[in-house]
């Protein structure tokens, strides 16, 4: 994973409330190596042509700030990396499907809750200026949108820490080896019976 600090790029607005996971990646795709999930992302919604990714101003988009209730359904991890393999890097919603909201820190994607007046607000000047950015700074839990009003938002401290250091809970417990062996072979000299 690559450490997480600062973002500032171009956001796509999604008002659609309770958009689940099989809206982001229909089933069918997900039998498929992660390299061929990239062209399904939102494959059924982008069949409608009105859908806010098909809009030539939000191509190359990072950010997406979304309605209430985000990535709700079925718990598929694909939710997220095909997302971020489209490069997304962060979220922005009033709320999350509890389990996409946790897979995006084991990914290094930034989930940000607001309050849903301010989401609504940022979601009406990206479809009023497309290609707006949004700034996005981790160590100040800060938003700013393309309005130029900046907001805190909440974030557990390790997780903060690990998107900082560009971690997740698998590579921190691994950068802790040398602790581990001196600690398993202490135990093993004093607690032999184990």
């Amino acid at each position: 994973m690559e450490p997480f600090t600062t973002l500032e790029a171009a956001a796509m607005p999604i008002d659609q409330p309770n958009l689940d996971t099989d809206q982001i990646i229909p089933a069918r795709f997900l039998g498929k190596p992660r390299s061929m999930q990239i062209e399904a992302l939102f494959k059924d919604l982008r069949a409608k042509p009105d859908f806010v990714m098909n809009q030539p101003g939000f191509a190359g988009a990072k950010i997406i700030v979304a309605e209430r209730n985000f990535a709700c359904g079925s718990s598929r991890e694909n939710a997220v990396t095909v997302m971020m393999d489209n490069g997304f890097q962060a979220f922005i919603a009033p709320s999350f499907g509890d389990i996409f909201f946790n897979n995006c820190f084991q990914n290094g994607a930034l989930p940000i809750r607001l309050a849903p007046a301010r989401a609504a607000e940022i979601r009406a000047a990206l479809h009023a200026k497309p290609g707006s950015p949004v700034k996005i700074d981790l160590v100040s839990q800060t938003v700013t949108g393309p309005d130029g009003k900046t907001d805190r938002f909440d974030i557990d401290s390790f997780r903060k820490d690990c998107l900082l250091k560009g971690v997740d809970e698998i590579n921190l417990t691994l950068s802790y080896d040398a602790e581990i062996t001196r600690f398993e072979a202490k135990q093993q000299q004093e607690m032999s019976w184990l």
